[in-house]
């Protein structure tokens, strides 16, 4: 019998999508017992001018986007998110969940799951897959827990956020630099049938993770060269050379006094344009970040988003950079 091809396009570089690819596979191998399955990872995410999985990358008998924007397709058979900007409008998300229920009472068409105030998509999926499916994720309540504490940053300070004793923090960050899809196809099939402390500390993840640690304390040096404060506001300028080394937190743990941080980084084949609201800060938060930025084509949560520029856009990431900034130090919007 032919394996059933699927394809899994989920966040790339991200330990939630990593999850959500875990668990969404254990949903396929429940949901058709004994039937062989031929599981594809596609790592994704939001370069410059790609806001959403072009429909040709959705090629399998069955294609999943997890944990990233919607694509209108009729190649999509199962769709999970939680972000505020999953949609690229209100129409779309109502004619996908309409067009959704109806395909459900006909017994024919896409699964649509989305509910943004989910912390996590791997938790979303978890219960999906009880209450909808009867699957209950056995075993996987570790990484469950762990996927939603990382992208919710329900840490108690922004230390615990940054340390990296914890081998599963070690992979947060392995996989936030080398997540690609040739890594989730190595690591993603593991998580099924191990737990995520045991795959932690593998011996190709360790290897992964060493040169990373020793990355930190350079990348500590450059956000100290590269930060300003402009009243509540943190602004970091990194755009002079590639990451080695991500600390999504790091700017909190060195700022603890910043409501916002705003960085700029560069990375491989972009910049990136990182927003975020500091949760230890002791003020409320009263900025929605997620409108933000998708004004530059870009998405999020309320409390933490990122948008995308072209190599060939320095001074118009630059400039986008300084906006946010001097916004998001202002008076809000009333």
């Amino acid at each position: 019998m032919k394996p059933r091809d699927i394809v899994v396009a989920t966040h790339g570089h991200c330990f939630d999508g990593m999850a959500s690819a875990a668990l969404f596979t254990r949903l396929m191998q429940a949901l058709r017992p004994g039937e062989p399955l031929a599981l594809r990872y596609r790592s994704c995410g939001y370069g410059p001018g790609m806001t959403m999985i072009p429909p040709s990358w959705l090629d399998g008998d069955e294609n999943a986007i997890l944990d990233f924007r919607y694509t209108p397709t009729k190649k999509l058979t199962w769709y999970f998110d939680h972000h505020v900007t999953g949609f690229g409008s209100d129409e779309e998300r109502d004619a996908a969940l309409a067009g959704a229920s109806r395909a459900k009472a006909a017994g024919d068409g896409p699964q649509v799951f989305y509910d943004a105030a989910y912390g996590s998509c791997t938790k979303l999926i978890a219960d999906v897959a009880r209450d909808h499916f009867g699957v209950e994720m056995s075993g996987a309540d570790e990484l469950i827990r762990w996927a939603d504490l990382i992208d919710t940053a329900r840490f108690p300070s922004a230390e615990a956020a940054v340390s990296r004793e914890e081998p599963i923090m070690q992979l947060a960050s392995v996989v936030e630099h080398h997540g690609d899809g040739p890594f989730l196809a190595s690591v993603v099939p593991r998580l099924v049938e191990r737990p995520v402390s045991e795959v932690a500390r593998e011996a190709d993840i360790q290897d992964l993770w060493r040169p990373l640690s020793v990355s930190r304390q350079t990348f500590v040096t450059r956000i100290e060269r590269g930060a300003r404060k402009l009243g509540r506001v943190v602004l970091v300028d990194l755009s002079d050379a590639p990451l080695e080394a991500v600390g999504k937190f790091m700017t909190y743990a060195m700022y603890p006094d910043c409501v916002y941080s705003v960085t700029l980084s560069r990375q491989k084949q972009h910049y990136k344009l990182s927003v975020g609201y500091n949760p230890w800060c002791g003020v409320p938060r009263d900025r929605d970040i997620a409108p933000i930025c998708r004004r530059y084509e870009g998405g999020g949560h309320p409390a933490v988003g990122a948008a995308s520029f072209p190599l060939s856009a320095l001074e118009r990431a630059r400039e986008a950079a300084r906006a946010v900034a001097e916004e998001l130090d202002g008076e809000p919007a009333r």
